[in-house]
This record gives C-alpha cells, sequence and structure tokens, in this order.
C-alpha cells in the first residue's frame, strides 16, 4: 500500500488514546477519582463494533454513535449508582476508587458473557478478534488511518467551543473547580457532573468502536490498556483537557515507535517489555513534575533555556 504500517499503528494508536485521556481526564474533574473501569467502557465499544459487522451485517463505524451512548450510559451508571451515594456518605478516594475497580470487575464478567454469546448463537469468533478486512479504504489507505487522527482532531475543537464559548462549558468550569460556588449561583452541579461522566464514558465507547478497525479485540482489553490510559492522564496533568490530547499523543507514539526503535537497536526480544513504557512514563512524570505537562510553566521553562543558551546569560557578576 505504500506505507510503513508501524506509522499506521502509532498514529492509530495515540489518536484513540487521547481520545480515551479525555474521557478519563473528563470524569476525573468532577469526582477527583480515578476511574478504574474507563477502559473498559473502550471494549463495550469494540464489541458493539463486531455486532454491527457481524450481526447487523454493517460496517463497524456504525457502531460509533451506538458506543458512545452505550458507553456513556455506563458511565453515567457508574457515577449516579455506585460512586455519588458514596460520595454522599463522605467515603474517602481510596473506597471510591475501589468502587470503580469493582465496577470494572463486574462489566468485564459482563463482556465476556456477550462473547459467549455471540460465539454460541451466532457462531461468530468473539475473542482475539479483529475488523480490519471489513473496513473501507481511501487514498490507498484504510479508512481508520484516517479517521483516527481526523476524529480527535474533531473532537477537540468540539471540545474547546464548548469548553469556552458556552454556558454549559462555562458552568462545567465553574462547577470542576468550585462546586459549592457553583450551586450557590445556581449552577445544578449535579446535571454538569452527569453530562462530564456520560462524555467521558461515550468517547472511551467511540474509541474502542474505531480500535476495533485496527487492533485485536478481547474482553479482558480493558486491564491490558488502563496502564496507557493512566500514563497519559497523569502526564498531560489529569485536570487539562489539552494536556490528556497532548499527554495521549506522547504516550501513543513512545509505545509504538518507541519500542519498534529500541527493538531494532537492541533486539526484538525487547517488543515483550511494551507494558512498561506507560509504567515508565508515569513515574518520570511524578518524579520531575507531579503537574503533568499542564502544570509546567512553559514561559518560565522557556526563559531559563534561553538564559542557558545565551554565552554569560543570567550569570553573576
Amino acid at each position: 500500500m505504500g506505507y510503513d504500517p508501524i506509522y499506521a499503528d502509532a498514529m492509530i494508536f495515540a489518536s484513540l488514546l487521547a481520545l480515551l485521556s479525555i474521557g478519563l481526564t473528563l470524569t476525573y474533574m468532577t469526582t477527583r477519582v480515578p476511574n478504574f473501569a474507563h477502559a473498559s467502557f473502550a471494549t463495550l465499544g469494540v464489541y458493539l463494533a463486531l455486532v454491527a459487522t457481524h450481526l447487523w451485517n454493517t460496517t463497524p463505524y456504525v457502531a460509533v454513535p451506538v458506543a458512545f451512548l452505550a458507553s456513556g450510559a455506563a458511565a453515567v451508571g457508574l457515577y449516579v449508582l455506585i460512586l455519588k451515594p458514596l460520595i454522599r456518605r463522605g467515603s474517602p478516594q481510596a473506597i471510591l476508587m475501589i468502587a470503580t475497580l469493582a465496577f470494572d470487575l463486574v462489566l468485564i464478567a459482563s463482556i465476556n458473557i456477550l462473547a459467549d454469546f455471540i460465539v454460541r448463537t451466532y457462531h461468530v469468533t468473539s475473542r482475539e478478534f479483529t475488523l480490519r478486512s471489513y473496513d473501507a479504504e481511501l487514498a490507498g489507505f484504510p479508512m481508520i488511518v484516517l479517521v483516527a487522527p481526523l476524529a480527535i482532531v474533531a473532537i477537540a475543537l468540539a471540545l474547546h467551543v464548548v469548553l469556552r464559548r458556552t454556558k454549559f462549558g462555562i458552568a462545567m468550569r465553574a462547577a470542576t473547580e468550585n462546586p459549592d460556588l457553583a450551586g450557590a449561583v445556581g449552577i445544578n452541579v449535579k446535571v454538569v457532573y452527569g453530562v462530564s461522566w456520560m462524555l467521558g464514558g461515550g468517547l472511551a465507547g467511540v474509541a474502542g468502536a474505531l480500535m476495533s478497525l485496527w487492533f485485536q479485540g478481547d474482553p479482558n482489553l480493558g486491564p491490558l490498556m488502563i496502564p496507557s490510559v493512566f500514563a497519559a492522564s497523569i502526564a498531560g496533568g489529569f485536570l487539562s483537557i489539552y494536556g490528556a490530547i497532548a499527554g495521549g499523543l506522547i504516550v501513543g507514539f513512545a509505545e509504538v515507535l518507541g519500542t519498534r526503535f529500541l527493538a531494532g537497536e537492541i533486539g526484538s526480544w525487547l517488543l515483550a517489555y511494551r507494558p512498561l513504557i506507560p509504567l515508565v512514563v508515569i513515574v518520570a512524570t511524578l518524579m520531575l513534575a507531579p503537574r503533568g505537562l499542564a502544570g509546567i510553566r512553559w514561559s518560565r521553562a522557556g526563559a531559563a533555556l534561553r538564559r542557558l543558551a545565551v554565552p554569560g546569560k543570567g550569570r553573576g557578576r
């Protein structure tokens, strides 16, 4: 096809990881609780793409809006039915994190049941599958190679407009920064939080539906992806949508291209250690820049670099 698949892998993975990171950041901004079930919302999107392809006999892209609604509803269910009552009772953050982990286990079990139902009822492979052969081509490339980066650009622009140009965006920023004050001025904080969780879970579902067109789908995809998602959000700052995008792109490209480069220089055995890269990113970020990319004062950093670049600049006389 005239292109190196490794760069397609990197572009698609980085773009979809950025989508997942945006969703995780949106949910964290409301409850300040890391959601360990977030990557499994993407797995739900993967299986909806499988259903759309083999059971509805249509293109996997049809599953994108359905995945947004289904994964968004699952996220709202987690917030409304589990986290919200626990927060009302004053449960500590550790309990809330364990609650998201418990919900993740239930969701993974449900997806496993769905996978077994599909293979027994419809005789369709529902584990370790890919839908690459069901993708269309555009300009000699599989459409997902172009759709994935365009999706992150479109969603980033849409979120920028919503957060900066609309009343809901202003209400959302106020509710996440100071919920008590936001409530005092008439903002319905509960509605804002619910919409944030709907958007966060929905974006994860979209990422999963698109992921099925290139990567291998499996009920246990969520636990495999969650270190990368957390690494991207932590690197981005965990409280910044723009940081989440940057973190997702950095971690995604580092995982795919970084691993391949090191494997070429050292040996192919290094490919098995790709899961260590997001862990290294998490440790490095927490040690060097605990607030992530969004917490770095880039103006000061740029001024410091300029002083270092000019001989004698900034030295005492």
